[in-house]
Order: C-alpha cells, then sequence, then structure tokens
C-alpha cells in the first residue's frame, strides 16, 4: 500500500468514525427523551408547588383583609358600648342605650346574612331545632312550645340549631 492509499483508508475510517458519532444509538435517543421528559415534570411540579404557595398566601391575606372589614363594622358597636357605661349611673339611659346596641348589632349581623330561626309555635324540625325538653299537652305532637335559646342561620345554613322544648302526647 502507498502513502496514498493508507492516507485515504484513514480519512475514510475517521469520516465512518464521525458518523458513527454523529448518529446515536437508540438508547442514547431513549434516555434523552427520559431525561428531557425528567426535567420537565420536575419543572411542572416546581410550578405547581409555587402555584400552591402563592394561593396559599393570597388566601390568607384575603382572610386578614375579610376579618378587619368585619371588626371595623364592629367598633361603632363598641363605640356604643363605651357611651352607655359612661351612663351607668343613669338607669334609663343606660337601658335605652344597650338596647340601642342590641338593634344596631342585630341590623349589622342581618346585613352579614344571618337570620333567626323561627321555632315557638313550628312543628319540629331536627335540622333547625334541639329537643332538650318535651312537656305532655293536649295540642298536636311534635310542636315547639318554647325556645329556650334562639338558633340562627348564616346564608341559609344552619349556624345553631334553637334549643327548643317539644310537645308530646
Amino acid at each position: 500500500m502507498t502513502k496514498k492509499e493508507v492516507d485515504d483508508a484513514i480519512k475514510k475510517e475517521a469520516k465512518h468514525d464521525e458518523k458513527k458519532a454523529e448518529k446515536p444509538t437508540k438508547e442514547e435517543e431513549l434516555q434523552k427523551k427520559i431525561d428531557d421528559l425528567t426535567d420537565t415534570v420536575k419543572r411542572v411540579q416546581a410550578e405547581f408547588e409555587n402555584y400552591r404557595k402563592r394561593t396559599d398566601r393570597d388566601k390568607q391575606e384575603f382572610m386578614k383583609f375579610a376579618e378587619a372589614k368585619f371588626v371595623s363594622r364592629l367598633l361603632p358597636l363598641l363605640d356604643s358600648f363605651e357611651m352607655a357605661l359612661k351612663n351607668k349611673d343613669k338607669k334609663d339611659d343606660f337601658i335605652k342605650g344597650i338596647e340601642l346596641i342590641y338593634a344596631d348589632m342585630h341590623s349589622l349581623l342581618e346585613k352579614e346574612g344571618l337570620k333567626p330561626i323561627d321555632a315557638e309555635g313550628k312543628k319540629f324540625d331536627p335540622c333547625m331545632h334541639e329537643a332538650l325538653l318535651s312537656e305532655k299537652t293536649g295540642k298536636d305532637e311534635d310542636m315547639v312550645l318554647e325556645e329556650l335559646q334562639k338558633g340562627y342561620l348564616f346564608r341559609g345554613c344552619v349556624l345553631r340549631t334553637s334549643k327548643v322544648k317539644v310537645s308530646k302526647k
């Protein structure tokens, strides 16, 4: 073999090695896909975790804002209590002040969605009433005779059941 033939053979071998190096094997292609997908999954997980933390933080901030708004609505009642306590020596003024505070508080809570459960004289409903006492009467059975503690609905849901005395035959 001449020197030229040897050089040509070396060049041919080098080109063959370059082509072999350029073309990845199936295993290498699959490993690259696996690595890409793993990277994508890790990024999506990190984005989701950041999203969850951000929504939790936003929820906490919203709750603080809502609580502050409600407390600010209660401040006039606090002022009214202070005024009533200043007049505690004047019995009639004190009682009138407490009645006004009660009316203001009741009005405020109604605006927020609180409604009393109407119980007395109604048929006993275990979803709305809690029977604490029963009394034998000649009246219809399972009628509410007396409301011992008022129950309330908040935006249509039972917040507290009414404690009642129920009729039995």
